[in-house]
């Protein structure tokens, strides 16, 4: 419990006021724990850093799979709704959405990690795409290819609407991702 409340700490100091403010005192303050329970969760504060990366991801993809699951209708409406419950979850969530999208660029540790998730979700985008798609979808190299692609615009595009960077509503950012995602996954259309 004392590990999952500092990694939620984290998500608060690095989306709230960036990863330079996030050291380990602060995520201490910010979890109301003492730095004797940081040391006996994390060796240093770079790997709460990844930690935090990477349970924003988890909750990421888990709203779109979810949603995608829970979706009836042709391929386009299940990969509308699944774009539709991440931007939600984006819009819901702003600081932990700025760990993943803003801030997951600003430390070494961290752009690696970001690679690898990247990676992860155009693995994800490609499974997805066998699932909606069947015979239809991209796989193989070119599949994954394809959906880094895809995984990689779309973050920098909702993290640019997250910045005020892209003015973009939300059914706009859904709708520019789910045809991105049916153009970039289908190898006939």
């Amino acid at each position: 419990e004392r590990r999952a409340r500092l990694v939620e700490a984290t998500v608060r100091v690095v989306g709230g006021r960036g990863e330079g403010a996030a050291t380990m005192t602060a995520i201490c303050a910010e979890a109301g724990l003492t730095e004797r329970y940081f040391y006996e969760s994390f060796d240093k504060r770079e790997v709460a850093l990844v930690a935090a990366l990477d349970h924003v991801a988890d909750r990421l993809a888990t709203e779109a799979v979810r949603a995608i699951a829970q979706t009836a209708g042709t391929p386009t409406d299940r990969v509308h709704a699944g774009l539709s419950a991440l931007v939600q979850w984006v819009d819901d969530e702003p600081l932990a959405a700025r760990v993943a999208l803003v801030e997951s660029s600003s430390h070494p540790d961290l752009r690696a990690r970001r690679r690898q998730l990247l990676g992860t979700f155009a693995d994800l985008v490609v499974t997805e795409a066998g699932v909606l798609y069947g015979a239809a979808a991209w796989t193989g190299a070119r599949g994954r290819a394809q959906g880094l692609l895809l995984a990689s615009g779309f973050a920098e595009l909702v993290a640019a609407r997250l910045t005020g960077d892209a003015q973009l509503s939300a059914e706009e950012l859904v709708d520019i991702g789910t045809t991105s995602f049916e153009r970039l996954t289908r190898s006939t259309p």
